[in-house]
């Protein structure tokens, strides 16, 4: 369904911007995927009349990150294991650095449903295209999939238990919000 035009202000009152993580090696029956959500979020959606300069623009904070699931594992996962990996990401992975996305091109999708952005995703001091599709719902809502290499930044996946237990290279990134009105 067509995104309608207007300019569109987003965050985490009007919707879910999630990293959703696998795991691999020989004990990975012991580590959990992960659901973690950015806390601190701020979006603008650029959507004028016909087809001229339409943008997206995002920024997040990686000191914000909160695991909120974890699939899988030997056991569940609790509190004190989640503040554990929270902290993790932020002074080991992301390293508290700014995380900003910023489109070059924003299309309609095929048929005029959705759109096609592509443009310039900034993590950990290095800049890498970024492509991927938003969806429009009748009622509002926005969703959308990109899925990131973290090498690609420079981001050596994490692991433990002397390399046996990893965090997949590939994670994925999704966003599910509400329109607000504009």
């Amino acid at each position: 369904m067509p995104i309608p035009p207007g300019r569109y202000t987003l965050g985490p009152g009007d919707g879910t911007l999630t990293v959703h993580t696998g795991k691999t090696g020989a004990a990975s029956k012991a580590g959990h995927n992960l659901v973690i959500e950015v806390t601190s979020w701020q979006a603008t959606l650029e959507l004028p009349e016909g087809s001229a300069e339409r943008s997206l623009a995002l920024t997040a904070d990686a000191r914000s990150l909160r695991v909120r699931d974890g699939h899988g594992g030997m056991q569940a996962l609790g509190d004190d294991d989640k503040e554990s990996i929270a902290q993790t990401i932020e002074e080991e992975v992301l390293k508290g650095s700014a995380i900003a996305f910023r489109s070059r091109s924003v299309e309609a999708g095929p048929d005029g449903a959705g759109l096609r952005v592509e443009g310039d995703l900034d993590l950990v001091g290095a800049s890498r295209p970024v492509a991927f599709h938003l969806d429009g719902g009748a009622d509002g809502t926005i969703t959308g999939r990109a899925t990131l290499k973290q090498s690609d930044w420079g981001i050596k996946p994490y692991s433990t238990l002397f390399g046996t237990l990893k965090v997949t290279d590939e994670v994925e990134v999704a966003v599910d919000a509400r329109l607000p009105a504009t």
